[in-house]
């Protein structure tokens, strides 16, 4: 299906949910384009709580800054676009994302097709656990200044809950400030039954995505949830949640999980299916973007899997039962905002990453710790030494930075993790050791 032998070597061939959604990608910046000829509206906006099906509510495309970022570090470019932002001024410690948004838009905004993004007729700001989002907006409604604003606060769960209060807050905010904005740009009035349509379409997409996360209880785990993770959370965390194209994807990746878990494959890696699963573990915080291939090569040439990951659900947290729900759309959009990843306190982001190890069984924990990225790395050795401690188990600490490549040092992190995989081997050899002398002193 997907690994074929030719003349005694193996060709990689794309899975077809690849292939969906590098379709998906494609039609979404090719309506980006031509966004003059269509008339369409544009929605600057970020990932952590974004209100993607009420913006197609409207029939207009959204436009994520940070994934423009992320995709500039892959393509080699966030360095040149950082330089840019430095030399206007921008601190080395503001995160990177910023600098690189801002510089890519400083030299034209070209898009990973090499076609210019449209300006913004709306900046969205969802604010959900990171400040830095807030100035970030300050600085863009200066680079366009005809754009309208449009405000969402969401509360931070200081008491570890979704307190009725808040939700009825945002909700308040969605109608009062958020709504007519649309109204006012799109030329439309707010359907009701045209977002809830959407909103039961999520939740289809939403059951699919857990399946695949919780089909890493299979040993061999069939799926990455870090580095294979960031392109399946891709449709569903930025253009395309609330479509009939987003359930279509999933549909296709569950069958892509399922043929390797009926064949004991491996995850897919840039060198083909992984042979020998030899670590399984949990991740705190994003990966690096500029040194992707390079960062994940590290774990799969030493047989490390990674069966849960903190980073897949910055964009929205499922595992524990949330769908967005078409009975009260409103009030679900304000319950997913409060419920992502970023806007929970340390204790819920601890206890989720217990959850995984536990469920996913895992065999170490690891942090990649971002320099510029205050909204994660805040508590992370917090969380180390308490998983540590709760679970007795290895864990390691490694520092990258998002997209700026002066802060990828691939000796360093191959240091770190060569004695990170020395402390799972000698775990698993006490195991070994252990299970000897239980079964020596039962005969």
């Amino acid at each position: 299906m997907n690994q074929q032998k030719q003349a005694g070597t193996i060709k990689i061939q794309k899975e077809n949910s690849m292939l969906k959604q590098k379709q998906m990608l494609a039609e979404h910046f090719m309506a980006l384009s031509q966004v003059r000829e269509t008339g369409k509206k544009v929605v600057y906006t970020f990932v952590p709580g974004n209100l993607t099906e009420l913006i197609y509510t409207f029939d207009m495309l959204p436009v994520y800054p940070e994934i423009n970022a992320l995709q500039s570090g892959m393509r080699k470019k966030s360095h040149d676009y950082i330089r840019e932002a430095e030399d206007l001024g921008y601190s080395e410690d503001v995160c990177s994302y910023v600098k690189c948004d801002i510089g890519m838009m400083l030299q034209g905004n070209i898009g990973p097709t090499g076609q210019k993004l449209p300006d913004p007729d709306i900046l969205l700001l969802s604010y959900t656990g990171c400040f830095v989002f807030m100035k970030w907006f300050e600085n863009l409604k200066q680079l366009y200044p005809n754009a309208e604003i449009a405000m969402l606060h969401i509360p931070y769960q200081e008491a570890g809950r979704i307190e009725p209060d808040a939700v009825n807050y945002i909700k308040k905010q969605l109608l009062s400030e958020v709504i007519p904005v649309f109204e006012k740009v799109s030329g439309t009035s707010f359907e009701e039954k045209v977002l809830a349509k959407k909103m039961d379409l999520s939740a289809q997409a939403e059951d699919l995505l857990i399946e695949v996360f919780d089909s890493a209880q299979q040993k061999p785990s069939p799926i990455d949830a870090y580095f294979g993770g960031v392109y399946y959370i891709g449709p569903i965390f930025t253009a395309f949640r609330g479509s009939e194209s987003c359930v279509d994807y999933y549909r296709e990746l569950v069958k892509d999980v399922d043929y390797r878990i009926q064949n004991k494959l491996g995850p897919l890696t840039p060198d083909g299916y992984l042979e020998q699963e030899q670590y399984r573990l949990v991740v705190e915080g994003p990966p690096n973007w500029t040194h992707f291939r390079n960062f994940w090569k590290i774990f799969y040439d030493q047989g490390a899997v990674f069966v849960g990951s903190s980073y897949t659900r910055v964009g929205g947290v499922y595992d524990d039962g949330f769908r967005h729900s078409p009975d009260d759309p409103l009030r679900s959009l304000a319950e997913y905002c409060l419920g992502c990843y970023t806007n929970r306190n340390l204790p819920q982001r601890i206890d989720l990453l217990e959850r995984f190890i536990r469920r996913y069984h895992a065999d170490g924990f690891l942090v990649n710790s971002i320099k510029s990225c205050n909204s994660f790395s805040a508590g992370q050795l917090v969380m180390m030494r308490d998983l540590e401690e709760r679970l007795q188990i290895p864990v390691g600490f490694i520092e990258t930075d998002l997209v700026d490549p002066r802060y990828y040092s691939y000796s360093n992190i191959k240091n770190r993790l060569d004695s990170f995989f020395q402390m799972l081997d000698q775990r698993h050899t006490v195991r070994v050791t252990d299970d000897w002398l239980s079964d020596d002193v039962l005969a």
